[in-house]
């Protein structure tokens, strides 16, 4: 048996002729026809309706055994319409009382609802597709289904229109440009915003970009206390970035200075406040790892680590500078392992005692 099926995806027979579906027989479905076209006459499955009428009459006349029948999406026409759709096509063959195998001839209007195929396939075999459409614009519903499917997509659309847009401007901001007295900048904003995107498409920035967005939006969600000492530790990293170019600068009168005096005065003017930001950070991811009941005590080590690190650095720093003699870097590199490994042992010594004593008798 032949089952000459109508789809009508974005289900204009239910939503404007009040027709319920599924349709099944050929009055059925020439009914259903002549309602729709008296509310719509322009509308295309109109057309799908009936041709789906003159094919079942054109296999009718071979003798052949044909039903012809109309199912219909929602008006989204999105994965909830093709699910309505298998729903109604089960309905369909379950109706048709016969032991002859079932194959399909499918009409649409166009490729929105040939994206329905695929579905109809799971349940019956499909032996062709026969789109209707007006001959006057063939290919119009095709291209607006196409444009629809690219604007709709995140993916096309940030490739497509971003650069679209960005050469689009080219003209309204050189008339600005020009009557502000900078003809050249246009085109060199425009060329850096256009490389600019282009590069970070390539690299993948964007993704970069989001998951930190993610991550910021969690935090900020969740109140913790990270976001806060994050903040302030990037403050200090600027403030500590400035004393560094200070130091250099006062270091750099009246001499010229080698590499490794450079660094070392980069990091004498900026160590003490790189090492307070280490300090509130660290602060900051302890107090959350405590308030989320995940604290272990080896976390404590991280500030005095930074201490540490931070009372070397100054000494070794100050020392290539020549602002401090042999003995305050001897002092500086003991005092800063010894933070370190006494922070370590206690740190390490509590936690196992308190292992200990969880321990079930």
């Amino acid at each position: 048996m032949l089952l000459v099926l109508c789809v009508d995806l974005d289900d204009d027979l239910g939503r404007k002729a009040g027709v319920e579906t599924p349709v099944i027989g050929r009055e059925a479905v020439e009914e259903a026809a002549v309602a729709l076209a008296t509310v719509d006459p322009e509308d295309s499955d109109v057309n799908v309706l009936f041709q789906g009428v003159h094919i079942a009459n054109e296999f009718g006349e071979k003798g052949e055994a044909v039903t012809v029948a109309a199912v219909t999406g929602t008006e989204k026409a999105d994965v909830t319409a093709n699910r309505k759709v298998g729903e109604e096509l089960d309905y369909v063959l379950a109706s048709l009382s016969t032991d002859e195998r079932i194959s399909a001839v499918v009409v649409t209007d166009g490729a929105q609802d040939e994206s329905v195929i695929p579905v109809i396939r799971s349940r019956v075999p499909v032996d062709g597709v026969r789109r209707v459409v007006v001959r006057q614009a063939q290919d119009l519903e095709s291209m607006y289904y196409t444009i629809k499917q690219v604007l709709n997509d995140p993916e096309t659309r940030g490739t497509i229109l971003v650069p679209l847009g960005i050469l689009l401007l080219i003209y309204p901001l050189a008339t600005l440009a020009d009557r502000f007295g900078f003809p050249g900048a246009t085109l060199g904003v425009l060329s850096a915003l256009l490389g600019l995107y282009l590069l970070g498409r390539g690299l993948g920035v964007e993704e970069t970009v989001d998951r930190w967005a993610e991550r910021v939006r969690t935090v900020l969600y969740t109140g913790r206390v990270t976001l806060i000492t994050s903040v302030v530790a990037a403050a200090l990293l600027l403030i500590g970035g400035i004393g560094g170019v200070e130091a250099l600068e006062a270091a750099q009168v009246g001499e010229q200075l080698t590499a490794l005096e450079v660094i070392a005065a980069l990091v004498y003017g900026a160590v003490q406040w790189f090492a307070a930001a280490g300090i509130t950070s660290s602060l900051g991811r302890i107090t959350d790892a405590y308030l989320a009941d995940r604290l272990e005590w080896r976390y404590l080590n991280a500030p005095f680590y930074v201490v540490s690190i931070a009372v070397v650095l100054h000494g070794v720093s100050a020392f290539l500078l020549g602002y401090q003699e042999l003995p305050y870097v001897a002092a500086a590199l003991t005092a800063g392992t010894l933070v370190g490994l006494v922070s370590t042992l206690t740190f390490a010594i509590v936690e196992t005692r308190s292992a200990r004593r969880a321990e079930p008798t």
